[in-house]
C-alpha cells in the first residue's frame, strides 16, 4: 500500500493487531497543503514500487486529495492500481464510500484527530483574526478519535478551539474498523489479497 502519513498511526496499529497484512509506504503528510507536490510524490512511489508488488498497489488517498476534478481517479488509472472508497482521509476514517458527507453534507464541520491536530500547528503564527477568517465558514469541531488516544491532546484541542472560535460540537470514538473496512475492501479488489 502506499498510503497518506495522516493515517499512519492508524494503519500500524492495525498491521501490529494482524488486522490488515501489506507492506506500506507512507507518504510525508505535509503533502496535503500542495496538490501538485502530492502528485509528484505518489506518481514517482507508484512509479518505483509497482513492479516490486505484481498483485498490484493499493492508493490509501482519498478521490479529492489532489483536487476536485477527478485528478486522483486519473492517476490511479494511469497506474492500473486499486484505491480506497474515501472521499478523503476522515471518510477513510469513518469507513469511506461518502460517509463523511452523510455526518456533514453541507461541509460545515472542522474534523479533528491526533493527526490534524499536529498537521495544524502550521497556521498558528499568522495573526489571530486572521485565523479566525479562515475558519469563519465553519460551525464548529468534531473529535475523532481512533485509537482511544484523544484525551493527551486535550490542551491542543481547546487552543484549536479558541483560535479558531469554532465550538466543540461532538468527540465521536469510532475505532478502527471504519479504516480496516475500506483497506480491507480496497485490498480484496485487488490480486492476490492477503487480509486476516
Amino acid at each position: 500500500m502506499i498510503a497518506c502519513g495522516i493515517l499512519q498511526e492508524e494503519i500500524d496499529r492495525l498491521l501490529e493487531l494482524g488486522e490488515i497484512d501489506a507492506e506500506v509506504h507512507y507518504l510525508s503528510k505535509g503533502l496535503h497543503t500542495d496538490y501538485s507536490r502530492l502528485q509528484k510524490a505518489l506518481n514517482g512511489a507508484l512509479i518505483k514500487r509497482f513492479p516490486r508488488s505484481p498483485g498490484g498497489i493499493v492508493v490509501v488517498y482519498g478521490d479529492v486529495c489532489l483536487g476536485f476534478n477527478g485528478e486522483m481517479q486519473a492517476l490511479v488509472e494511469k497506474h492500473g492500481v486499486v484505491k480506497v472508497d474515501g472521499l478523503n482521509c476522515i471518510d477513510c476514517l469513518l469507513g469511506g464510500r461518502g460517509r463523511l458527507l452523510e455526518i456533514d453534507p453541507e461541509h460545515k464541520m472542522l474534523f479533528l484527530n491526533p493527526a490534524f491536530i499536529g498537521f495544524m500547528g502550521r497556521i498558528w503564527d499568522r495573526p489571530g483574526q486572521e485565523i479566525r477568517d479562515m475558519f469563519n465558514m465553519l460551525d464548529g469541531i468534531i473529535l475523532l478519535d481512533a485509537l482511544g488516544d484523544l484525551d493527551a491532546y486535550r490542551d491542543q484541542i481547546d487552543a484549536i478551539s479558541q483560535k479558531t472560535a469554532l465550538p466543540i460540537l461532538e468527540r465521536k470514538n469510532i475505532g478502527l474498523n471504519g479504516l480496516k473496512a475500506v483497506i480491507q475492501d480496497a485490498l480484496e479488489r485487488r490480486s492476490p489479497c492477503r487480509i486476516s
